[in-house]
Parts: C-alpha cells; structure tokens; sequence
C-alpha cells in the first residue's frame, strides 16, 4: 500500500463520515460536513499528484480513484436530493452521466483506446463547478439567506450542463471506435 492509494482509501472512509455529520444534530454540523466533504474532495487532487511526481501510481490506484470519486458525489447528491428536491434533476444527470462515460472509458480501453476519452478540458471544469456546488448546498440550513442555497443551485445545474457537453465530446471521439464494432 503506498501513500497515494493510503489517500483514496482515506476518501472512502471519509464518505460515511460526510453522511453522518451532515444528518447529526450537532451544532455546526453542516460546516463540519462540508469541511469533510472539501478534505475528501482535495484529496482526489493529492492522490493523482503523488502518484504522478513520486511514481507510485497502481492498477490498483487506477481502479480505485475514480470508484472513490463517484461513490462520494453520489452519496452526497442523493443526500442532498433529499433535502432539496429540486436538485433531483441535476443530481439525475450527473450520475446517469458519470455511469454512462465509466462504462465508455471502460469499453475504451478493453480495445486499447482508453486515451480517445481521456479527462478534457470541460470534465475538469464539471469537476470544478459539482465540488463547489455541493459545498455550497451542504452549507444551507433553514437559517442560511437565500442567496447561498440559490447560488448552490445554479452552481449544480450548471456542473449538470457542463456534464453533459463533456459527456457528448467524449461520446463524439469515441464514435469511429463505436462504428468499427
């Protein structure tokens, strides 16, 4: 086990523990969250980093990362569709999204294609935008002004817009390999 994988594995155990506080009747409970939920996020950064500069990088690590990743914003958008339901639709899209381009980069690289869909440009900047979205709305309580929860929404609509242009740039590079089946 080396530092980097350490550090995905310390993301998944951080999920639960996301949950757990967000739901708790702690006081500050949602500043609590949400500082677990930017650690986690951080740490698919650091991870990558490490693995890159110290040359550590895994199969394991591979496999690992992104299964992380998703597992984490999944588990937060379903919570906090829950609480707001009008996030339902973007939370919906985004996780159909991150299922449907998996599977892709998956199949891509079964045929040894696995770089004609590699992470763009416009994935990152969905990464980007559903990371503070979801800090945002884990931030909302029914005290919070109205601004927050609204800038949240756009904000995940927005990453839910940006998901989907990313997803069809990768489906359009994918599209010759797609037609030699």
């Amino acid at each position: 086990m080396n530092l980097a994988n350490a550090i995905t594995i310390f993301r998944l155990l951080l999920i639960p523990m996301v949950i757990g506080s967000y739901y708790s009747d702690w006081a500050f409970s949602n500043i609590t969250a949400a500082t677990l939920f930017t650690v986690a996020s951080l740490s698919d950064w650091l991870d990558g980093y490490l693995a890159r500069r110290l040359d550590i990088a895994t199969n394991f690590g591979a496999f690992l990362d992104p299964v992380a990743d998703k597992l984490l914003v999944t588990a937060v958008l379903i919570m906090l569709s829950a609480q707001f339901p009008v996030l339902l639709l973007p939370a919906m899209i985004i996780i159909s999204r991150e299922i449907v381009i998996s599977a892709l980069r998956e199949w891509m690289a079964s045929r040894g294609q696995r770089e004609v869909v590699a992470v763009a440009y416009s994935g990152k900047l969905k990464t980007t935008f559903q990371m503070l979205s979801i800090i945002v709305l884990i931030l909302v309580t029914d005290s919070s002004p109205d601004y927050l929860f609204w800038l949240g929404q756009g904000m995940i609509y927005l990453a839910a817009v940006l998901g989907l242009y990313s997803a069809c740039q990768y489906l359009k590079a994918a599209i010759p390999s797609l037609s030699d089946s």
